[in-house]
């Protein structure tokens, strides 16, 4: 695709609570990636993040021709070549991998985006919610906190709910006294994580209704994984949803991509 034999491009990532690294050649072909899970991400975490992909790949940092940093956390890092919303990247990379995607949908630890795109993948239209921890990662945290819930077993557990409990806030603080409150009624767990992930359900299609409901639908994002807010995506969308096998590193993969084009204009 280059002029160059072996020609490396890096994407990073650096999300609110994820810093996340890929590296692809000069063929788009996936060398190594990483994910970096912390309280806070930052610098060091996000250098981290790049230097274990490194080792993976089995190469060093001068030895990437083309590295764009992109995500909630772009800003905080002194390295790249390059810096690319998120929003592009996870646009870029979603399409990329799943070439009929007409919308995406990126819900992360502290904000989530719906995102439609034109035929031939450009952006047409985007909705962010970055002022409210309501429909986040962040969101579930709270309530698994709440529930006393491991979080990666509440997707799993709210498909087993007989009559999910209706979760009516959408502020984060709110909705944990409601959640406190619906088990001191006695609640079934199971009903009111069913009753969280269909809140999450509702504040995301508000999002994704003011850009515009056009199928395909991907999703990207740490909350992709829960199978249980997608199921209640795709129940409130009224389509199906399809998720990478890993929804995290999407947009360190579009800013990997987006390195790569760099590259390819440059020769």
């Amino acid at each position: 695709m280059t002029n160059k034999p072996n020609c490396f491009a890096a994407g990073v990532d650096i999300g609110s609570v994820t810093a996340k690294t890929l590296i692809i050649d000069q063929n788009c072909q996936l060398l190594a990636s990483n994910l970096i899970h912390g309280k806070i991400v930052d610098e060091k975490s996000a250098r981290i993040s790049l230097l274990q992909a490194l080792q993976s790949a089995n190469l060093t940092e001068t030895e990437i021709d083309f590295m764009v940093t992109t995500g909630y956390g772009r800003k905080m890092v002194n390295f790249g070549d390059k810096e690319i919303t998120e929003i592009s990247c996870h646009a870029k990379g979603s399409r990329f991998l799943f070439p009929a995607a007409k919308t995406v949908i990126d819900i992360g630890g502290q904000d989530s985006k719906a995102i439609s795109l034109t035929h031939d993948g450009k952006i047409a239209n985007f909705a962010m919610n970055d002022k409210c921890a309501a429909g986040t990662g962040r969101f579930l945290e709270v309530m698994s906190h709440a529930l006393d819930i491991p979080l990666e077993d509440m997707g799993t557990l709210s498909l087993e709910a007989e009559n999910p409990a209706l979760v009516s806030s959408v502020c984060t603080v709110f909705a944990e006294s409601e959640v406190i409150s619906l088990k001191a009624q006695g609640r079934s767990t199971l009903d009111i994580i069913a009753g969280i992930h269909d809140a999450i359900g509702r504040r995301v299609h508000g999002l994704v209704s003011r850009i515009g409901i056009n199928p395909p639908l991907i999703m990207s994002g740490g909350v992709a994984k829960n199978i249980g807010v997608v199921r209640a995506l795709e129940k409130l969308l009224e389509t199906n949803i399809y998720v990478p096998p890993e929804p995290q590193i999407v947009g360190a993969l579009g800013a990997a991509l987006y390195a790569l084009s760099e590259l390819i204009e440059e020769n």
